[in-house]
């Protein structure tokens, strides 16, 4: 390769480097320096407390509810959106009236604004006026209105099942867009060898979506455990922690009191976190593909 051609390559990929290097990995290691200086509104002048704040972080009671919220939300909210998303995109990859319609249809929760979703949502919820509790009593399911929001063994499950509506309609876009792209010769050839609806969906469809799959898992893992609008409108992390998370712990912490350090050090750790479970799935994944390499 001639000189030219590589001054050519560092002229279009530099620019996209020097991005990320001011916008993702500047900021990465600043919040990495101020985990280890303690900061308080009454002192708001930096001072270095080495691993102190991670200490104090760890032996406190809060950490172990972030993490496990952090975890049932994350690992509830990808599951169900992938699993809805994918069995919409199988209804919507055939062949009926009002497609395009529908399709448009389906699209809506994920084009609103996640702060209006989540408004909207918390009107839903409502003890006395919200239309899940209308359904419930209307119906004899319930005799009062239930405080969704309020309550500690409901709060949790009322965000996911908010953020699963919000969020389906990406996943079933992108599994509707690999459905399309799934050899149909393929398809034609299992069902002429008699094979079943379910046994053509396990043995031709979802192995050619296989890549699809992981990498919108992956996708749908980052964007949940970092999503922060939701939680913080309809709970802002309660009732009693029952909700908090990662995003919002580290909000209240850094811009409701003013420790700045301490929000960095759940900064840190969150990151940590997420590496740990995004290198979790590879590492299933990749024993997944070993074993049926060996049978």
């Amino acid at each position: 390769m001639i000189k030219t051609d590589k001054w050519m390559i560092w002229a279009f990929v530099g620019p996209t480097v020097l991005l990320l290097a001011v916008m993702m990995y500047y900021p990465m290691i600043g919040t990495l320096i101020e985990s280890f200086y303690s900061t308080s509104f009454i002192n708001p002048k930096p001072e270095f407390v080495g691993f102190s704040l991670y200490n104090k972080i760890f032996s406190s009671g809060n950490f172990g509810i972030v993490v496990r919220n952090s975890l049932a939300w994350t690992i509830g909210v990808v599951f169900l959106q992938n699993l809805i998303g994918f069995g919409v995109a199988l209804l919507l990859n055939q062949r009926l009236p009002g497609q395009g319609i529908m399709r448009a249809l389906i699209l809506l929760p994920w084009i609103l604004p996640g702060v209006v979703a989540a408004i909207l949502w918390r009107f839903m919820y409502d003890p006395q006026l919200g239309i899940i509790n209308s359904f419930l009593i209307g119906t004899g399911l319930s005799n009062t209105g239930i405080a969704w929001l309020a309550q500690e063994s409901t709060a949790m499950i009322a965000v996911i099942i908010a953020a699963v509506w919000k969020g389906f309609p990406f996943s079933t876009l992108v599994f509707l867009a690999a459905l399309q792209n799934v050899d149909r010769e393929q398809i034609e050839a299992a069902t002429v060898d008699g094979a079943s609806a379910l046994r053509r969906l396990f043995d031709v469809v979802l192995p050619a979506m296989r890549k699809v799959i992981v990498v919108n898992v992956i996708l749908t893992t980052i964007l949940t455990f970092n999503y922060f609008d939701m939680i913080w409108i309809l709970t802002r992390g309660g009732p009693r922690d029952a909700t908090h998370i990662f995003p919002t712990k580290i909000y209240q912490v850094g811009f409701g009191q003013f420790r700045f350090g301490e929000a960095a050090t759940y900064g840190v750790l969150s990151v940590l976190m997420l590496s740990v479970l995004v290198a979790f799935y590879f590492i299933a994944q990749g024993s997944g593909r070993n074993k049926r390499a060996k049978a």
